[in-house]
């Protein structure tokens, strides 16, 4: 199994929203922050190719019209708030093709979270299989204002093959530092982990390469940096406390595992170095 990070384009969000001192704050704190110089983060999604489930994409990155008109994905709000750019072609689906691949070809859309920046693109693979957190989407789909939240629910509401995974149940196991798993094809090569925090029901995945395990990890940590200990939190949080724990277990996997990969959501460090592939 071989793992491949797409970058789709970039925001540039008040700094405050990834790194703050005092943890969580309020809304006026980001628009305070929001007049600060900001730097881009960038926007990843992975494509994943499995030896016998086929291709994969976890999260599915910005939609090709950022390039050219952010708001009619976005909306005018997150638009001046995150500040996107695209350039043509930077899409997951043009990138996508230039490697030969379709959007059929895509066995499964695996969510972390169904935030604006991750599920942009939803649009753009109708025949494919889309996983997400029971929790996530039941969120997702009745909180009030929720552009102000995070989501942009015009990018998901479409009638797709949408199936939600469940903590709940008595598949789920521990794996390593994590408490909560599914083995998603029964075999150890993806597992699906609760995380959440960032949002309601974000999950992360480990998957097994040939020598070492990779989690991606979503927004479970925004850059690399905040697997250290002491580090400072993001400004924006849907629960602190279940934020603290999620990231606790991923710092005892690096600790336990520390030739393991852990992506970082928006790290440009992390995407600029990053290999062609992780395999």
């Amino acid at each position: 199994m071989t793992v491949e990070a797409i970058v789709t384009g970039t925001f540039s969000g008040p700094p405050i929203l990834h790194d703050s001192p005092k943890g969580e704050v309020g809304s006026l704190a980001v628009l305070r922050s929001a007049r600060q110089e900001r730097e881009p983060s960038p926007i990843p999604c992975f494509l994943i190719r499995h030896p016998s489930a086929g291709l994969i994409l976890v999260d599915t990155g910005l939609h090709p019209s950022i390039a050219s008109d952010p708001a009619s994905n976005l909306g005018r709000f997150t638009t001046w708030l995150m500040r996107p750019a695209q350039e043509p072609g930077q899409d997951a689906l043009s990138q996508l093709r230039e490697k030969g691949i379709s959007p059929s070809d895509i066995r499964m859309v695996i969510f972390t979270h169904l935030h604006y920046d991750h599920a942009s693109a939803i649009s753009e693979f109708p025949d494919s299989t889309l996983i997400v957190n029971a929790v996530e989407w039941q969120y997702a789909a009745t909180v009030r204002r929720p552009d102000f939240k995070g989501y942009r629910r015009q990018q998901y509401d479409y009638a797709f093959d949408f199936r939600t995974v469940s903590f709940d149940s008595d598949k789920v196991s521990s794996y390593a530092s994590f408490g909560r798993t599914l083995d998603l094809f029964g075999d150890g090569s993806i597992r699906i982990a609760s995380t959440p925090g960032h949002s309601p029901g974000h999950q992360s995945l480990i998957c097994r390469l040939s020598e070492r395990d990779m989690v991606i990890s979503g927004d479970a940590i925004y850059e690399e940096k905040q697997l250290e200990p002491r580090a400072n939190l993001p400004g924006s949080m849907h629960d602190e406390h279940n934020y603290k724990r999620s990231l606790q277990e991923l710092r005892l996997f690096r600790q336990t595992y520390p030739s393991a990969v852990i992506t970082a959501g928006h790290d440009a460090e992390f995407y600029e170095n990053a290999p062609e592939r992780w395999e």
